[in-house]
């Protein structure tokens, strides 16, 4: 099968679909997961006998986060090619909306950047009977800042100076704050173009939490699923975002990684006070996130992130994706489902894809935490 995967720009992508196997993304005319959006190929090396189907049967339905969606691409299609007669569909879109696709009771699961606040965890409960929604971390990763700048290839930037450009107070790329850290590099007297989610989002709310926590005095919004800062434009999912970087000259946005490396786009290296500006690779993440301490209770497995990290490689803008589910309550018809699904993306096999496809697994400490929970579903 060929994949041609349009651009998510427009808000009607957000009904973006995806069927596993004979793959279907209704909303860009695509029926194979094995590419990104770019069209680019992910990379699945998974066996069908890493596999347990255990039961799994059925519909699946799922949405939420864009920023584990080439994850989850390629672990739908990895599960549907072992598990046949079963169906997950993930529909991307925001963690917001999966939030309240998962508290509606509409889908099985849901993705999102951060995890449950308490109001939704309280809501979860008329939907979770006798229980309550838990966060699973999952997919870990980088949140990159990508650039297009006409004549610029490698751009340092600290988290005062971001978070300047992102609340319209740097706005040429000339500006003596970004020439003071990138001695001998050319900038253009270009306007900057700063793009940032048009919804509510996760990945939003993870890179105010780096800014409010490295940058207090220039970032003094607090860290929100909706855009809080002025200026700027927005642009619909990561997807929109990262199309946006790389037409405009000028630009600069956020979005996960594998959505700058599909697309070429250039990649800002941060100035965390170590020795070294860090590059955002999953590795660099990964170093980040091995950091993190689990702050939930009982089942619920949500992180604490260090964003103001300075060890040497380790890269602080990053976000963890949780799948979210019931702890108890969940639908008889979906849990077999649910649970071989998620027990395939938590295993050594389904981590391994992220390590292959630009994300940062997450750490085995916290991943057989992850595994030991999934077990206890009902």
């Amino acid at each position: 099968m060929t994949l041609q995967r349009k651009s998510m720009l427009r808000a009607s992508a957000l009904g973006a679909l995806v069927v596993s196997g004979a793959l279907v993304l209704t909303a860009c005319g695509s029926d194979d997961n094995t590419k990104n959006d770019a069209g680019t190929p992910g990379k699945s090396t998974a066996a069908v006998s890493d596999i347990k189907c255990d039961g799994a049967k059925g519909k699946v339905l799922a949405s939420g986060s864009s920023a584990q969606k080439n994850a989850v691409d390629l672990w739908i299609k990895n599960y549907m090619a072992a598990c046949s007669g079963v169906e997950v569909n993930y529909k991307s879109s925001s963690s917001g909306e999966g939030i309240v696709a998962f508290n509606q009771g509409t889908v099985g699961f849901a993705g999102t950047d951060s995890a449950l606040k308490p109001e939704a965890v309280e809501e979860s409960k008329k939907i979770c009977t006798g229980g309550q929604g838990i966060d699973l971390p999952m997919v870990g990763g980088p949140i990159a800042l990508g650039f297009n700048v006409a004549g610029v290839d490698k751009l340092n930037l600290d988290a005062t100076t971001i978070a300047n450009i992102f609340n319209d107070k740097i706005k040429k790329w000339d500006d003596e704050a970004i020439k003071k850290l990138n001695p001998g590099v050319t900038l253009p007297p270009t306007a900057i173009q700063a793009f940032h989610r048009s919804e509510d989002s996760g990945t939003t709310e993870n890179l105010g939490k780096y800014l409010k926590a490295a940058a207090p005095e220039a970032w003094t919004y607090e860290a929100a699923k909706k855009w809080p800062a002025p200026g700027g434009q927005a642009a619909s999912g990561s997807a929109g975002v990262a199309s946006q970087v790389k037409a405009v000259d000028g630009a600069i946005g956020y979005f996960e990684l594998s959505y700058a490396s599909s697309q070429s786009i250039k990649t800002v290296d941060v100035n965390t006070g170590a020795a070294t500006p860090v590059k955002a690779t999953g590795e660099n993440a990964s170093k980040a996130i091995a950091a993190a301490k689990i702050s939930g209770t009982g089942s619920d497995l949500a992180l604490k992130l260090d964003y103001t990290t300075k060890s040497e490689g380790a890269y602080p803008i990053v976000l963890v994706t949780y799948e979210v589910v019931c702890d108890k309550g969940n639908k008889a018809e979906t849990l077999p489902t649910v649970k071989s699904f998620l027990n395939y993306t938590a295993s050594d096999a389904g981590q391994k894809v992220l390590t292959e496809n630009g994300y940062a697994p997450i750490p085995a400490e916290i991943n057989t935490k992850v595994r030991e929970v999934i077990a206890t579903l009902s």
